[in-house]
């Protein structure tokens, strides 16, 4: 059973815990521990083998002298990893609970196996209630996970591909200094946590930036050996103030700038439109000495597909001095940033005016001759069924796969009954939360009247999103359908998808295929409409995407009942 002292935090406290012991061990010298210090309105927290000489450490910083308690954890049965894993833990959750704002940076956060360590992450959770019990913290584990603040959080552990990439992309921009341009390109499918990298990022670079971060002391601030090269990396970088994250929909901006507010050194500022960099730029006469481009695949064009706001677009490609029909927002990160980094997914193109993946690459290495560095994302963090769910949706919606497979840890069924899917996804939202019903756009959305009920299937009336804002979290999300427009790039505990009759299948040919006049989305449709082909890859690309954001579980009901049928066979009884 862990134990929890309580000091005051100013110079007498190193004497005081020095003389801590339990467990018959000298716990302020010679254990490993986990450290809370806060006051009413910051905290930081650590690990150290050495608490009372940490401690020392600490009060000679200026940042850390205005904290005011500390708290010690302990456990007879804690050793290295598990300190280093409840340090990370207790992080990633209080930076997400709201209560304090962390001073701790986020270089080499990251989970790793150790003996048993099931069993600790149990009493991870009690200790968890306990200081809930003392009002350190506020929220439970279970609120907690499901809300933005710590599905978006820069805190959140990186994998080793992950860790990999970090590494990788330190070394090139401390490479590429100044205003040496650089473009690094990220290519990873859905769920393989793009967006969480590019915060990460943007968490890790702004305080890089920060005057502070060279005054931290270096014992234990890190919690790997080899984040040694990333630290030396980083000190390089202190030169990059003007970063900024870009985000093409709307309903993730918003998300991020509420994330972005509540994080140390991260202001909702620094959350983008593309147009947002324009107008910056032509105010300030500055570019940015960085831009991280979440979602790139949705980065727009003129001259495919219809926008929603020409005025804006021609604007903006006015002022940058590009021709009106061919300047892309792409070429508006390039004209102003110096260096990028793109995160791209080329099966979440959902939209004709999207750049495509030919045209991205020859606007990077023709209009742009500058360095360019490619690297992948392949590991599933979203999905519990892993990349064996992500492949198999992706082969059943291009027909490259011929034999049911047998998803393990993920729940995969399909409905005959609409209505009955519907309330099931309500049935698990009521138990864990942050479960959807989602939809092809296959249905009018009436924008004089966003109340109306226009989506009818087997007799029963349903009414789309009333907001694209930040939607999966509004009021009475739960009681609509959402669209493509409203979900991607977030997840779901279990998602509920309505396939439309904008894709049907043709039993004879035995193909799927498009049917564009049960398919309203006018600018998804633009400039394909005498392309079959090209309109149901699309329609396939927002399918398999809406498919992939339920973490535990995808429930579908598809409306034509030949695609039904074909459909089925993929499912297991």
């Amino acid at each position: 059973m862990a134990s929890i002292d309580r000091f005051e935090f100013d110079i007498s406290t190193p004497k005081q815990v020095k003389e801590l012991r339990h467990y018959n061990h000298n716990i302020g010298e010679n254990w490993p521990i986990v450290y809370v210090i806060n006051n009413e309105r910051e905290a930081y927290v650590g690990e150290t083998v050495n608490a009372s000489r940490r401690i020392e450490q600490h009060l000679q910083n200026e940042e850390r002298r205005v904290l005011t308690e500390i708290r010690i954890i302990s456990d007879s049965d804690f050793n290295k990893s598990v300190v280093l894993d409840l340090e990370s833990f207790l992080i990633k959750y209080m930076a997400a609970d709201d209560v304090f704002a962390l001073q701790n940076g986020n270089n080499g956060i990251r989970d790793h196996e150790y003996y048993e360590r099931h069993r600790y992450i149990e009493e991870f959770k009690g200790i968890w209630n306990k200081l809930r019990k003392l009002g350190l913290t506020q929220k439970s584990i279970e609120e907690i996970e499901n809300s933005e603040l710590y599905k978006y959080s820069p805190y959140k552990s990186l994998g080793e591909e992950q860790q990999a990439v970090v590494q990788e992309v330190l070394s090139l921009l401390a490479e590429h200094q100044g205003t040496d341009p650089l473009t690094i390109l990220i290519r990873g499918g859905a769920g393989t946590g793009k967006t969480i990298l590019g915060i990460y990022l943007m968490k890790l670079l702004a305080d890089a930036a920060d005057p502070r971060f060279k005054e931290r002391p270096p014992a234990d601030e890190y919690f790997e050996v080899d984040d040694a090269f990333s630290v030396y990396a980083l000190e390089q970088l202190g030169h990059m103030e003007k970063i900024g994250i870009v985000i093409p929909q709307k309903s993730l901006q918003t998300s991020l700038k509420d994330v972005f507010s509540g994080i140390k050194s991260l202001e909702k500022t620094m959350v983008l439109s593309p147009a947002d960099v324009v107008k910056d730029y032509m105010k300030t006469g500055r570019k940015f000495d960085l831009l991280i481009v979440d979602e790139a695949h949705r980065l727009k064009c003129r001259y495919k597909g219809h926008l929603s706001n020409y005025r804006v677009f021609d604007q903006c490609n006015r002022a940058l001095g590009l021709d009106k029909e061919t300047g892309t927002e792409l070429d508006w990160i390039m004209r102003c940033s110096h260096q990028q980094i793109l995160f791209r997914d080329e099966r979440q193109t959902v939209r004709p005016c999207d750049i495509d993946a030919e045209d991205f690459l020859n606007i990077l290495c023709e209009r742009y001759a500058e360095p360019l560095a490619q690297f992948s994302l392949d590991t599933q963090w979203r999905c519990q069924g892993g990349a064996d769910y992500t492949d198999y949706v992706h082969g059943i919606l291009t027909q490259t796969v011929t034999a049911s497979r047998t998803i393990e840890n993920y729940e995969f069924r399909m409905y005959d009954d609409c209505a009955q899917m519907i309330a099931d996804i309500r049935k698990k939202n009521k138990q864990m939360g942050l479960c959807r019903v989602v939809a092809g756009y296959a249905w009018p959305w009436d924008r004089k009247d966003p109340e109306a009920y226009t989506i009818k299937i087997q007799g029963v009336k349903y009414r789309w999103n009333r907001t694209y804002n930040n939607w999966i979290t509004s009021k009475g999300a739960s009681e609509e359908v959402g669209c493509i427009h409203t979900v991607q790039g977030y997840d779901l505990n279990y998602c509920g998808v309505i396939i439309g009759e904008d894709l049907k299948y043709d039993s004879t040919a035995k193909k799927i295929y498009a049917d564009k006049s049960c398919y309203f989305d006018k600018q998804g449709k633009a400039g394909v409409t005498d392309d079959p082909e090209a309109l149901r890859a699309y329609l396939c690309n927002i399918y398999q995407t809406l498919m992939t954001r339920g973490i535990r579980g995808t429930y579908v009901y598809v409306c034509d009942a030949a695609l039904r049928e074909y459909m089925r066979h993929f499912f297991a009884e």
